[in-house]
């Protein structure tokens, strides 16, 4: 390939990523903010123990405080030590990676407002089923276990 093109080419693509970098810098360090100021006892006086309710708010919270993936584990972790089910710290940490409602002004920009607004709605809707499935599959994996501990098989 031609030297020149490969140069066109990559001034070309760098050039969105260098308009987009305020924006993009400032989504970070407001997620950053919103993560700082919630205290981690909020959640255990949100979630009241209600699964479906839980679900559907661990969801919510999750779309509104986005964050990475390495951090949601730590902090999935730390709901569950203060008492809210897996059902919605996994809604909340699956709509925490996959829904962004604090980075839709800057993706609606980027990528359209339809496509953008699309995307979160379908992710939340399937945080909220992959959540459901998890959980199911959590717990038949436990019910297999203890049927093979029992040792019923082998009588």
């Amino acid at each position: 390939m031609d030297k020149v093109k490969i140069k066109k080419a990559i001034v070309s693509a760098g050039k969105p990523l260098i308009n987009s970098a305020p924006i993009l810098l400032g989504i970070i360090l407001l997620i950053s903010l919103v993560n700082i100021m919630v205290p981690k006892s909020f959640f255990s006086i949100i979630f009241q123990g209600n699964y479906f309710l839980d679900t559907f708010i661990g969801g919510i919270l999750g779309s509104i405080m986005a964050g990475n993936p390495v951090t949601s584990y730590i902090l999935g972790g730390e709901l569950l030590t203060q008492g809210v089910s897996l059902l919605a710290v996994t809604a909340f940490l699956v709509a925490w990676v996959t829904v962004g409602l604090v980075q839709l002004p800057a993706e609606s920009m980027l990528l359209g407002k339809r496509f953008a607004i699309t995307r979160n709605g379908i992710a939340f809707v399937f945080s909220i089923i992959v959540a459901i499935i998890t959980v199911l599959g959590v717990g038949l994996l436990w019910l297999l276990k203890k049927v093979i501990q029992s040792g019923i098989f082998y009588r």
